[in-house]
């Protein structure tokens, strides 16, 4: 899955440039998949704010009912922003909790000491 969504912040990154119309279907292609994929791994994890952000990028993207916003300037940032977006989700490394038997092997490795263990050393006054 990170190939893919580095690919499509590379598109969205090269969609600043003017480039044929062609590009831009496939842009919208491209981006809109991505936008599906993530979307789908999100609602089975249960993180609902992310997908919200990426339905929005479905819905600008979307290559069957296409949103023409007629200026170039006006879609610089989104292609930038969504370029970013991408790249962040590909790159962010969430942390995995640790296993339980990890856990148990830490636990084990502990020694425990008591003050009854303790070696005293008394001085003797002469």
């Amino acid at each position: 899955m990170k190939p893919f969504l580095i690919v499509c912040s590379i598109c969205c990154f090269a969609a600043i440039f003017k480039l044929p119309i062609e590009y831009y279907t496939f842009l919208r292609t491209t981006v809109s998949l991505g936008a599906l994929l993530l979307i789908y791994v999100w609602t089975k994890q249960k993180n609902y704010v992310l997908t919200v952000i990426f339905i929005l990028v479905l819905i600008l993207f979307n290559p069957l009912l296409p949103i023409y916003l007629h200026r170039k300037s006006i879609w610089i940032p989104i292609d930038i922003i969504t370029g970013l977006l991408f790249l962040l989700i590909a790159f962010y490394n969430k942390k995995q909790p640790a296993k339980k038997e990890e856990k148990a092997v830490e636990v084990l490795s502990v020694q425990k000491t008591y003050a009854r263990d303790r070696i005293v050393s008394a001085k003797r006054e002469i």
